[in-house]
């Protein structure tokens, strides 16, 4: 196992490293000049050659991005163009809410979705089964932003039920001990504050979980019919075994290996669909910062971002690969 998972974080590094490469061509490729973004329309020629010469933009772009592994390897992400702080700095200040956002979203998904899947699965070509998998249907089609603005307009505008948009109300303290305002709260004991930041991140976390709902509903569905059709669940339900100890301890177990797989996937998409979801809702996390980024063209933050998604994502791909051996000890992790 040891052996393994040592080779799997060697192949990360060129897998990163490619990324980058992608990244930063592509970023340099983009019409647009940071020093006239920064400095304004009416910038003085001199002005505009003294910021490219301080962020080295007047530099070939193979010399820019040997700079930018330079720093890399001393975990240095650069700075940003536009407030000057350092990058990862600003990472730690505003991933905690992203990984909140995602992991209730993806609470949300696993428990609808596996439910959903199951009793689709045990009542095949029932009512339920048909109007479960149109519903996944439609959630795995429906635009995110869409769905975030029809929510806003229905629960906040109209009802009144859920805040607009933010991570906590202004007249809420609370002491930011992991900048993860559920726990910190708990952490606490501050009931108030809880209850807010539990009422804030409903509606964009029902949002965001729409479409990993949607999948892992259905592959859930898909890969409890292919088991239930085996041999050795015919013979538990002929041992007179209850239906839900043949659904839930034989086939369930042996149904979640492809569907963790979908679950783990999902994880590292949450992250990169909270960019849509963190600008509907203003949610002050890693997408609405990239964003941003994206919109002021700084480029190091749309770097060190895109870097630290990609770095997320493998390293939940690993853990999934890891994860197998535990829900089914007969598979052998070479």
């Amino acid at each position: 196992m040891l052996a393994y998972v040592l080779r799997r974080i060697m192949i990360l590094i060129p897998t990163l490293l490619g990324v980058s490469v992608i990244v930063f061509l592509m970023l340099h490729i983009t019409p647009g000049d940071p020093a006239e973004l920064l400095l304004g329309e009416r910038a003085t020629e001199e002005s505009l050659a003294e910021l490219r010469e301080h962020l080295g933009l007047n530099k070939p772009v193979y010399v820019q991005y040997g700079l930018f592994l330079k720093r890399l390897m001393h975990g240095d992400l650069g700075e940003t163009i536009r407030t000057r702080q350092k990058v990862w700095t600003e990472v730690k200040q505003r991933f905690p809410a992203t990984i909140e956002l995602s992991v209730v979203a993806l609470c949300i998904s696993c428990v609808v979705g596996i439910i959903l899947g199951i009793i689709s699965a045990t009542r095949q070509y029932s009512i339920f089964d048909y109007l479960s998998m149109l519903g996944a249907l439609i959630g795995v089609s429906m635009p995110i932003f869409w769905l975030g603005l029809v929510f806003m307009l229905i629960f906040s505008l109209h009802l009144g039920w859920l805040p607009m948009s933010g991570r906590l109300s202004v007249d809420i303290d609370i002491d930011a001990i992991t900048n993860f305002y559920i726990l910190d709260a708990i952490l606490t004991r501050n009931w108030p504050a809880l209850k807010d930041a539990l009422w804030h991140i409903i509606m964009p976390a029902v949002t965001l979980s729409t479409i990993p709902t949607a999948i892992v509903a259905r592959m859930t569905r898909s890969s409890m019919l292919e088991v239930l059709r085996q041999d050795y669940i015919k013979t538990a339900k002929a041992k007179g075994l209850s239906n839900f100890k043949v659904v839930y301890k034989h086939a369930l177990r042996n149904a979640l290996i492809p569907v963790v797989t979908t679950i783990g996937i999902q994880f590292g998409v949450l992250l990169g669909g909270a960019i849509l979801t963190e600008t509907i809702f203003a949610w002050p996390g890693v997408g609405k910062w990239m964003y941003d980024a994206v919109m002021q063209r700084d480029y190091i933050v749309i770097q060190g971002g895109v870097l630290i998604i990609a770095t997320v994502f493998v390293t939940i791909n690993l853990g999934v690969d890891v994860l197998y051996a535990v829900i089914n000890p007969r598979i052998s992790v070479k």
